[in-house]
Formats: structure tokens, sequence, C-alpha cells
């Protein structure tokens, strides 16, 4: 009771410090009950669930956001200014596609690795960037350096126009797996003895998510992770397009971005698309993918892209294991778009949603530095994947 006194004289002396002190006691309570949480993970499948628990641990952990920064667009946009970007060196390679154009790989070849000495069974991960991202976007950046310290190989996927000059009129979409599918075929006749895996984030998420989708069995690769992806291209759009921070922040900078890379090779498109200037025009990703992207995959209409790029309805199709992780405030992907009763009808996926994370954010720790939440799950299931495959796969041989 006296100490309950003394502190109401306190507020009463020093009024402006009691509100402080009030609010920081209510964001603290806020922050222990409702953002650190213990994630939902939708997994049906036994085996792959107790190769989670045995080699990915941390997907039963409680995730701590970064404490002054849960606010999903917060989160999302400070990510890419605070963390950092390990020195990666690269050699790059220009593969030519059959209809004359080209794609840029960069491989992290880990010749030094002191764990796979061997370069021709070195085992390696095939990783395809966001949507207008390269090689050297600071999260590719720090997935290429865990796979580094793990000793494993990487090469990274640069759709046609990042990172390359653009040779002929076709650029890349959320739909069309043809290029991966040729990337995965050269890797594998380069190193046809060396294990392979999959990792996509955001656009290349869904990329190679409807590629392993598509080819079954035949995918050539044990496991796919998948970060940040949209489930449902429709719904993505709609949220996207919400007045505020989402659509004059987010939407029009990902617009902007496709529009600039439009620019530099508006020549190649100038007679296959009718009006340029008015792909120029473009400030949201459904304009430019209705006035660019849909008419040049032979779409009648984005309405009809956008159906042939959702995923959601692709989830019973997978044969090889895929671990997808999603935040549940993520502006790109709503939570409500999230397949997770459809992951309990399949044994090859688990689906693994934060309450918090924003797009591609994931920050956890006072001062995030690296390696924060995603990029520990990533280097937990690689290493399961690589070493442990035969726990969870050898029911698809």
């Amino acid at each position: 009771m006296e100490t309950l006194h003394n502190f109401v004289n306190l507020c009463k002396e020093y009024p402006s410090a009691s509100i402080l002190c009030l609010f920081l006691i209510g964001y603290i309570l806020y922050y222990f009950n409702c953002v650190a949480k213990k994630p939902l993970l939708a997994c049906k499948d036994k085996k792959l669930r107790q190769f989670l628990a045995n080699h990915v641990p941390i997907v039963f952990e409680k995730f701590w956001p970064t404490f002054w920064c849960f606010e999903s667009r917060a989160m999302t946009i400070i990510r890419s200014f605070i963390e950092t970007s390990p020195d990666i060196m690269y050699e790059c390679e220009l593969l030519s596609m059959p209809d004359g154009g080209q794609v840029r790989l960069d491989w992290m070849n880990n010749n030094d690795s002191p764990q796979y000495p061997d370069n021709d069974t070195r085992p390696t991960v095939v990783m395809l960037p966001g949507l207008t991202g390269t090689s050297f976007e600071s999260y590719i950046l720090n997935l290429v350096n865990e796979a580094k310290k793990l000793g494993y190989r990487v090469v990274v996927f640069n759709n046609r126009g990042n990172g390359s000059k653009l040779l002929t009129p076709r650029t890349y979409c959320a739909a069309n797996t043809e290029d991966l599918g040729r990337v995965v075929h050269y890797v594998k006749s380069k190193y046809p003895d060396a294990p392979l895996m999959g990792t996509g984030v955001s656009l290349g998420g869904m990329i190679l998510f409807s590629y392993l989708a598509k080819t079954g069995k035949d995918c050539g690769m044990l496991a796919g992770m998948c970060v940040s992806m949209a489930w449902n291209v429709f719904e993505s759009v709609e949220t996207l397009e919400k007045p505020g921070i989402n659509k004059h922040i987010l939407n029009r900078m990902l617009a902007k971005g496709l529009v600039e890379n439009f620019k530099k090779n508006m020549h190649l498109f100038e007679s296959h698309i009718d009006d340029v200037h008015h792909v120029l025009k473009s400030t949201t990703i459904r304009e430019f993918d209705d006035r660019f992207t849909a008419p040049m995959f032979g779409y009648q209409t984005w309405e009809d892209y956008y159906r042939d790029a959702c995923i959601h309805d692709k989830v019973h199709a997978l044969e090889v294991p895929v671990l997808c992780l999603n935040a549940a405030d993520d502006p790109f992907s709503p939570h409500y778009a999230i397949p997770v009763n459809e992951a309990e009808d399949n044994d090859n996926i688990a689906i693994l949603v934060t309450s918090h994370g924003g797009h591609i954010g994931f920050l956890d720790g006072l001062l995030p530095r690296q390696p924060t939440y995603m990029y520990r799950m990533f280097s937990q299931y690689m290493d399961g994947v690589f070493k442990h495959a035969g726990e969870y796969i050898h029911k698809n041989e």
C-alpha cells in the first residue's frame, strides 16, 4: 500500500512522466500478450513435422519481433535500410534461352568449403529474388551468406532484364516457369551429383512454387522454401490498392520499378504493345500487368493472368516438401488468403505463419542485425534438407 501511495504521489507531482510510464507499461503488456507469439504451423504429414522438430526447431519457437518496429509496413520498409549486406563475391554467367534471350546466373561456388570440398557433389541452392530484385538485394546476400557459412553452393537466378541486358521482347511473370525449368536443367547437367533445393522470395517464391507444382517428382530438387509469397493475387492487389501507405508507397514503389525496367527496353516492345506510352503511365502493379504483362504473355485480360498466377489452388500438386514462411500482417499477402486448410490435405507442405513480420521483414531482437529470424530458419531448413533428406523424402522415391 505504501508503494502504491508513493506512486500516486509521484504521478501527481510529475504528470507527464506518469503518462509516459503508463504508456510504456501498456506497450509492454500489449507486446507480450499480442505480438510475441508462437507461429501457426499448418503441416499434415507426421514425418515432415517430425523432420522440422528435429532439424528446424525455430518453427516451434515463439517469434519475438523487434520491440520498437513490429508494425507491418514499418518492418517491411525499415528492414531494407538497417540490415547489413554481406560481401559476397559472385561469378557471373549469362545463360542463353532458346528464343535468343538470356538470364543472368550469379554463382557463389564456395570452392573453399571445408564441409564439402568436392565441387561435383557440393549441395546447391537455386535462389530466386523478388519482383524487381537481383542477386545484390540485401535479403539475397544474407541468404547466400547463410549457405556459404554452412559450406553450400548457391546460384542466384535473375529474371530476364534484371542484372543483364534484355535481348528479346520477353520479360518474366509470376505464372511462367519456363526459364526456371531451363535453369534447373542446366544446373543439374553441370553438377549431376550435387543435391539441389530451391529458395524463392516474394515473386521468386511464387515462380518456384508454381514450378514445383507443375513438375512434381521431375522437378530435380529435394525440397523448396518460399518466403513472403502472394498466395492469391486477386486478394493481394486489393490489399495493395487500399488508400494509404499500401497504395501510395508500397504499390507505387514497385510499379515505378517495373516501369523503369520497361522504359530501359521500350524499343524492344514497340511492335508488340499497342501503346507503350500508356504502359509508362502505370502507377500500380495492376495497371502495369493490365497494360504490359498480360498481353506480352498471351493473356486476354489481367484477370486471366492473375488467375493463372495464383498458387493457393496449387498446393495439392506438390510432390516434394516445401516450407512456406508468411507473416499474417504482410501487406502483399493478406492472412485470410493463406491456404492453411489446404495445407492439411497435402503431405508435402508446411506453412508457417507468424503474427507479425511484414513483407520480407521478420526483424527480431532489440537491434536486428544478422542473422534475423528468416535467415536462421533458412539456415536450419537448408542444412536439414541436405543432411537428413532421407527422413522425409523416401516416401516419394
